[in-house]
């Protein structure tokens, strides 16, 4: 696969999310990266009562896979409520709620504009986090039968990453672990939002009954609802289970045109269950 190359050649397309989803780095990017460096970087005070909120902002509740820069602004905002002092961070929210690319790059940009301390404090933590991602290297490692699942439906759909990771770190990964042979394009975060992406994908040609995103957070349900392409869930702590399925059930009715409907209500219905349980 070359970057940034993609030529439609099959009738069907499925997008696959990475973190938490194919990737099983989610909770340890989270758990070691993420929230501590947030706590560091923004002068948290409880440091234990922070990383509580962030990890069940981050990966237990219904805002589960947010945009890190979204998450970071929704930990801080409740940190505050709380008594946390972490300074001014209304340019941050400002940026977040008008920007067209939730990335460093485009948060690089901003800080040209308008220097602003929280605004720095964000990329700071933004890079550092991107640093300590890097130490995973032959850490990380994709769920069980993710790589066999993925040669299986390559065999009969086109195959994007679509992810709100960094595109390098999914390269990485993704060519580490010998996944990669089975993709034909990534989108990650520099590429916009997931809704974004997969409208862009659409554009290729396929029928919206034609594209499957794969996923394990409400925000790649609602990419695939704002498409109104089909939607198959990765269950959080179910996800051998939830791979295997796909390969064995979901993807059948996927090409044989039976998915939408109460096939696909019953599987959205199981994954808005188990979200409810953490929120």
């Amino acid at each position: 696969m070359e970057k940034n190359i993609f030529k439609k050649k099959k009738q069907f397309l499925i997008c696959v999310d990475s973190d938490g989803c194919a990737m099983d780095t989610m909770n340890i990017k989270h758990e070691k990266y993420f929230g501590p460096l947030a706590a560091e970087v923004f002068g948290i005070k409880n440091r234990d009562e922070f990383l509580g909120i962030w990890n069940r902002i981050n990966l237990y509740s219904t805002t589960r896979g947010i945009n890190r820069f979204k998450g970071l602004v929704l930990g801080l905002q409740e940190a505050v409520t709380n008594g946390e002092e972490v300074g001014d961070i209304s340019n941050l929210v400002e940026w977040i709620e008008t920007t067209k690319e939730l990335s460093n790059n485009s948060l690089e940009k901003e800080i040209a504009k308008n220097p602003a301390e929280d605004l720095k404090k964000a990329l700071n933590w933004s890079q550092k986090v991107n640093t300590g991602i890097e130490e995973l290297a032959g850490k990380d490692a994709p769920f069980p039968n993710v790589l066999e699942v993925l040669n299986e439906l390559h065999e009969v759909a086109d195959i994007a990453i679509v992810s709100s990771a960094n595109s390098e770190a999914l390269y990485s990964e993704w060519e580490r672990h010998l996944l990669l042979p089975h993709v034909d394009v990534v989108y990650g975060q520099e590429a916009g939002t997931k809704a974004a992406c997969i409208s862009e994908l659409k554009d290729y040609g396929y029928a919206e009954d034609e594209i499957l995103m794969v996923g394990d957070a409400p925000g790649d349900l609602n990419a695939a609802l704002k498409n109104n392409v089909l939607y198959y869930p990765i269950l959080f702590g179910k996800e051998t289970f939830s791979w295997k399925r796909l390969s064995k059930e979901a993807v059948k009715h996927f090409t044989g045109k039976t998915y939408t409907g109460a096939y696909q209500e019953a599987v959205i219905t199981e994954f808005d269950d188990l979200l409810k349980q953490y929120s």
